[in-house]
């Protein structure tokens, strides 16, 4: 029974530091159930609780089988920066700021997800304040709030 009890305890440990850092899951799934590997299409679409996949305990929605599939075989190369949470936040104030799925840029292979609303549109102010230097930024902002 204490073998039992320690297996389950190192499972636990591992999977608890599996998740390294925060992911923005708003409505319960990563870029609000949006499918992260269409925004490499050009065309962010809304994926369908049928095609729910899960990796490092988030859960992601896919618009067809074949996006699945390729997020399956490379999750990583479609995860959003910052753990989905808006780009330009975390590199001005380094904060964790919900973004608007369908505001997005794809640079250098990657996926940035901005808040977008009212007449605040952060992908905008990304765009005109140089991108190059807000993700470097952003980049070391984020290493002091993912977890």
């Amino acid at each position: 029974m204490r073998k039992i009890v320690m297996l389950l305890i190192l499972v636990f440990a591992v999977k608890a530091q599996a998740q390294s850092i925060d992911y923005n899951t708003k409505k319960g799934y990563a870029a609000h159930g949006y499918d992260v590997v269409s925004y490499f299409d050009g065309t962010p679409k809304e994926g369908v609780k049928e095609l729910t996949y899960t990796y490092d305990g988030i859960k992601y929605q896919f618009a067809n089988k074949t996006n699945l599939e390729k997020f399956k075989n490379n999750p990583t190369a479609f995860l959003p920066e910052y753990g989905g949470y808006c780009a330009y936040a975390v590199a001005v104030n380094g904060k964790k700021v919900n973004v608007n799925p369908e505001t997005f840029e794809i640079r250098d292979g990657k996926l940035y997800l901005f808040y977008n609303a009212g007449k605040t549109n952060t992908l905008e102010l990304w765009l005109n304040e140089s991108p190059n230097t807000l993700k470097v930024k952003a980049d070391k902002n984020w290493e002091k709030i993912k977890n």
